[in-house]
């Protein structure tokens, strides 16, 4: 070999491995770019489940009541738009009477909760610490409480005005995600896209189905309990339940600190409450409603909500579970199916031909 061949196969050589140096750079700073991009990611998987929302109304409209599949997909934004108003319209200042007692009621309540416990009075602690803080702290503190209120808010707009865009073409969003990916693993690549939609859409219908149970049957109980803010404890409740696990734990604290503030007979009925609605839910409601919908061991889909509250804060605990049930499919369907070969229902395919998922 001369030596001139060995020079050109070394300058390949050094070309091959400075690809390889470029190629992991542009992996690193990609994974980066989308660790900094998170929470807009986030929000944009959100705008998805409020378009998948929408698809399922319209397609609901379009089958039971005969509407036009042109008009299907406004009527039903209208139809849950002038409801959203009209609950405001009926409910709203009792609403808001009742979060504004459940938040002026709760130092009480949780003094008498801490007193039970042996630790004293909770809230002559807060206030000390609230006193003894510089003015421009506590200021600034209330200013960034606003400041988070309003993000949420503009979130809240943002992820609905961009869910309602992808429900009036969802064909072009999913065919602009397809291209990304090499045309060899187009057709793989757009059906893992259809069943990870699928599953998502009989998960979120049947939770949606299964809070507003919570919410209804939430504000009963505490209104024959006798608790203050029956319904906006119940509301708390329902719409905390969207976080599967931790939601029910977390949306039945603030009834059960003020039905301490009650009585502790009152407080003992709502602990029997909660249970009783979340047996109820558990095992009559969501088996009812959600026969097909993905079952997710329950283990897995708790370290899921936690890694994603951890990762991600807010948005990472609010979305972790549906992230888990598009993550389940994927790996079920590309991983466990395509690679290892193994025999496996994937849930959003199961569900179109009757059978029932692993």
């Amino acid at each position: 070999m001369s030596d001139q061949d060995r020079s050109f196969r070394g300058m390949i050589s050094n070309a091959e491995f400075i690809r390889k140096i470029l190629i992991a750079i542009g992996l690193v700073l990609f994974t980066l770019l989308l660790w900094k991009l998170s929470d807009v990611l986030l929000l944009a998987f959100g705008a998805v489940l409020v378009a998948i929302l929408l698809h399922s109304a319209a397609e609901a409209l379009e089958r039971y009541l005969r509407v036009p599949g042109r008009w299907s997909l406004t009527v039903a934004t209208l139809i849950i738009f002038v409801v959203f108003l009209a609950i405001i319209a009926l409910f709203g200042t009792q609403v808001r009477a009742q979060f504004s007692n459940v938040v002026e009621r709760l130092p009480f309540a949780l003094d008498n909760f801490a007193k039970n416990l042996g630790l004293g009075t909770v809230s002559d602690d807060l206030s000390e610490i609230m006193n003894n803080a510089p003015t421009g702290g506590i200021a600034a503190r209330l200013a960034g409480i606003g400041g988070v209120i309003l993000d949420g808010l503009a979130d809240f707009i943002l992820v609905v005005i961009a869910g309602i865009y992808i429900a009036a073409a969802p064909r072009l969003y999913e065919k602009g995600l397809v291209k990304l990916f090499p045309i060899r693993h187009h057709e793989q690549v757009e059906s893992s896209l259809q069943a990870s939609g699928q599953a998502l859409k009989l998960w979120l219908t049947s939770q949606l189905i299964a809070m507003s149970c919570v919410a209804v049957l939430s504000t009963i109980a505490y209104w024959l309990i006798g608790l203050p803010s029956a319904l906006a404890l119940g509301l708390i409740a329902g719409l905390a339940d969207f976080i599967p696990f931790l939601g029910p734990i977390l949306g039945a604290l603030p009834a059960v600190l003020i039905a301490f503030s009650v009585s502790g007979e009152a407080a003992l009925w709502t602990v029997l409450a909660v249970l009783a609605i979340q047996q109820i839910e558990g095992n009559i409601i969501f088996p009812l409603v959600a026969r097909s919908v993905i079952s997710i061991p329950p283990a897995l889909a708790l370290f899921a909500i936690l890694i994603g509250s951890v990762l991600f804060g807010t948005l990472g605990l609010i979305f972790g579970f549906p992230l888990a049930v598009v993550t389940y499919v994927l790996v079920k369907k590309l991983y466990v199916r395509e690679t290892l070969g193994e025999h496996t229902t994937v849930p959003g395919e199961s569900d179109q031909s009757g059978a029932t998922p692993e």
